[in-house]
């Protein structure tokens, strides 16, 4: 037994279940020297950016107070700005987290009477109260804003006739969802998304097209604002902190639309000028240099995933094959127990409470128990080696994450052996 065998049986995991882990790997090198050009042409781009935007050392300093000339602050969004290619971006540690982001980018840009039209179906389960798919206070619909959607068909494609059909007078801003959230749909390739934008603004050009940009971030070399969306929208604890990024998200885009999320942020008048960073900066810039090789590094976990349960005769989005668009994959068990004990060997892998034992429960923003898990140096940092669901048919946990390519291959090891303990797969990777 070699010495790396040696630590893996301290974690529990069988040599059989190592050995079929190293079988599926040897199929990937190709793939996973395609990964690391795309991270290497993303590393070039953030240090481009970076060094246009004359980031300092003095950039790493924080404010408090009201946060006025604050440079790191100002210059990080320049950074963003030069990165995503847009006029304008925002990016504060008072936006708390990726619905946060989205929700401030919405209410800031439609007014009463406006109407949002979703042309992908519906959005993640957080939204539905932002939006008011679902009562909640505050929500959009309480504002008077009217809300539409068209369903992706069968086949995951657009549905062109019934988009525009749905587009209206009234119809202000567009939001297009990359990830597939608690869907079991295609990942959204950049490609397809300028497709989308370019017949949406040959209908009405004046239409915001926003894209919830949420696992996305430098999984491909271009993003959607290069293919003609106004903003884009995510959060700093999965892509583009790194793993650093200790809070945050980020809106970037039309410098009007950008304008109308810091005056929503703050207060009128005041907008972009006030909002102190206090210790956050560097991590914000560390986390962002690391970003696009700490992202290579989850969509290698993603890849692994995928090719080993598919192997084991699990249905998996997207398949082991397939081009990747984010960093999530989706592994449908049947079952409650397949994704419960899934989420269980993620954090048996954890670095942090890995002697904690995850249960479903009643998650504020869905509306059927989840359950996640994360062992992070981040709270719920999903760049970070994690693992969610929601306790509801297909029954089909979310694997995301994974600072490092080792720790997301221990994680995935993991969760096959916990499941041959648990009887749902066969000794002899089979699923029964």
């Amino acid at each position: 037994m070699t010495e790396l065998m040696k630590q893996y049986t301290q974690f529990g995991i069988s040599e059989s279940v190592v050995l079929f882990g190293e079988e599926i790997l040897k199929s990937l090198e190709e793939r996973f020297r395609q990964i690391d050009e795309t991270a290497e042409y993303n590393q070039l781009k953030v240090i481009r950016a970076m060094q246009e935007s004359k980031v300092s050392e003095a950039c790493l300093m924080g404010t408090t107070g009201y946060g006025y000339n604050d440079l790191g602050r100002d210059t990080l969004e320049q950074v963003y700005a030069a990165l995503f290619h847009t006029e304008d971006a925002l990016v504060r540690p008072q936006i708390t987290c990726g619905t946060h982001a989205l929700a401030l980018a919405l209410m800031s840009n439609l007014r009463p009477g406006d109407e949002l039209l979703s042309p992908v179906g519906k959005p993640y389960d957080t939204l539905e109260e932002v939006i008011g798919i679902r009562p909640s206070k505050g929500s959009l619909k309480e504002y008077g804003i009217s809300y539409r959607q068209v369903e992706l068909l069968p086949d995951g494609s657009f549905d062109y006739e019934g988009i525009r059909a749905a587009i209206r007078e009234q119809t202000k801003l567009v939001t297009i969802q990359r990830s597939k959230g608690y869907q079991t749909r295609p990942t959204l390739s950049v490609s397809r998304i300028g497709e989308l934008i370019r017949f949406i603004k040959e209908i009405r050009p004046d239409v915001i097209c926003m894209v919830d940009n949420c696992y996305g971030e430098f999984v491909e070399r271009i993003e959607p604002t290069d293919v003609g969306a106004d903003m884009v929208v995510g959060s700093l604890i999965k892509n583009p902190g790194g793993g650093l990024a200790p809070i945050g998200g980020y809106i970037a885009g039309k410098r009007e639309c950008v304008e109308n999320a810091a005056y929503r942020l703050t207060s009128p008048g005041l907008g972009k000028e006030v909002g102190a960073s206090l210790g956050a900066l560097s991590s914000f810039y560390q986390g962002l240099f690391l970003a696009p090789t700490v992202t290579a590094s989850a969509l290698k976990g993603a890849v692994f995933a995928a090719n080993l349960y598919e192997k084991i005769g699990f249905p998996v989005i997207p398949d082991g094959q397939e081009s990747r668009h984010d960093i999530i994959q989706a592994v449908t068990f049947g079952s409650p127990e397949g994704v419960i004990a899934f989420c269980q060997g993620i954090q048996a892998a954890a670095s942090v409470d890995s002697f904690v034992t995850p249960e479903p429960w009643d998650m504020p923003g869905y509306d059927s128990k989840v359950i996640m898990a994360a062992g992070a140096f981040v709270s719920g940092s999903s760049i970070e080696l994690s693992a969610d669901g929601p306790i509801a048919p297909p029954y089909a946990v979310y694997f995301q994450g994974g600072l490092t390519f080792p720790h997301a291959k221990l994680g995935i090891l993991k969760t096959l052996q916990n499941l041959i303990g648990q009887g749902l797969i066969s000794a002899d990777f089979h699923r029964i």
